[in-house]
């Protein structure tokens, strides 16, 4: 019998781009009214341009959330079709006169992700018993034929809309790979229960809270990112604070730094630069 891979097969939707800036306030207030005002407006004009260039689209969205604590003072979550069409935002941004205040204190590149442990299990075992090698004509072919079916399946996971919710979490999170700790030396079947056993924590959240999980390996410094939307912040706090009592959490994650924000409605950017969310 033909011996099934380890790797857990995925699949991808939008590409993901967080952008987290310091406001260099000193600058700004340096200025006089009417410099801020007419930077302000264009730069407001700018945002909702690039973010309502496809209207109606889950594909292409930008969200702006107004960070608390001193590692930023604002977050743009992007969502597009590409990394591409990332990159070519970031250089939109670029341009405002407004950027001149904007340090970046931290960016996050990703693509929305699915891990299919459960189809994966199924279909190897599937194939295995055929006597069918990995990576073969015929294995490739009923992988597409997986991948397929469940990207049509999960589109709307997989294409998100960004909620809209009051606050957002964001950390980034790797699996720990060690001498004496390594996530990816278990077999498939003990990373499918535990995965199992730390979802089924987050479907009982379900109604409070909403979240996008984007893999980055090989595009940023962890494996993956995390958000996380609710109207009740503290949601986040219970959430994460069970989760880390399974056992996947408990013995094999590592976590990044958390950014906390509250929404900033693109309208409201102007107020926001005046000292005021609202």
């Amino acid at each position: 019998m033909a011996e099934s891979p380890a790797v857990p097969l995925t699949i991808e939707g939008s590409s993901m781009l967080h952008q987290i800036f310091r406001f260099n306030w000193k600058a700004w207030r340096a200025l006089s009214p009417g410099d801020q005002e007419r930077i302000a407006t264009l730069a407001a004009a700018k945002l909702k341009q690039i973010a309502h260039d496809q209207e109606n689209s889950t594909r292409h969205q930008t969200v702006l959330f107004s960070l608390l604590g001193h590692k930023g003072d604002l977050m743009l979550i992007h969502l597009r079709e590409s990394v591409e069409a990332l990159n070519k935002l970031e250089l939109q941004l670029a341009q405002t006169e407004l950027y001149d205040f904007l340090e970046p204190s931290y960016s996050y590149v990703s693509i929305v992700e699915l891990g299919l442990y459960e189809s994966s299990a199924k279909t190897y075992t599937a194939l295995a018993a055929r006597d069918i090698a990995p990576h073969s004509p015929e294995w490739n072919a009923a992988i597409k034929e997986t991948l397929d079916r469940q990207a049509a399946a999960m589109a709307s996971r997989l294409f998100p809309a960004i909620p809209e919710t009051t606050y957002a979490c964001f950390y980034p999170m790797d699996r720990k790979r060690g001498e004496d700790v390594n996530w990816y030396l278990e077999s498939m079947a003990d990373r499918q229960r535990m995965m199992h056993e730390h979802g089924m924590i987050g479907r009982r959240y379900a109604e409070d809270v909403r979240q996008i999980i984007s893999g980055s390996i090989g595009l940023d410094d962890w494996e993956w990112g995390v958000d996380l939307f609710a109207n009740d912040p503290t949601v986040f706090k219970k959430l994460i604070y069970e989760m880390r009592f399974d056992e996947v959490s408990a013995k094999y994650a590592l976590f990044g730094s958390f950014y906390v924000g509250v929404r900033l409605e693109l309208d409201n950017l102007t107020r926001w630069l005046a000292g005021t969310l609202a």
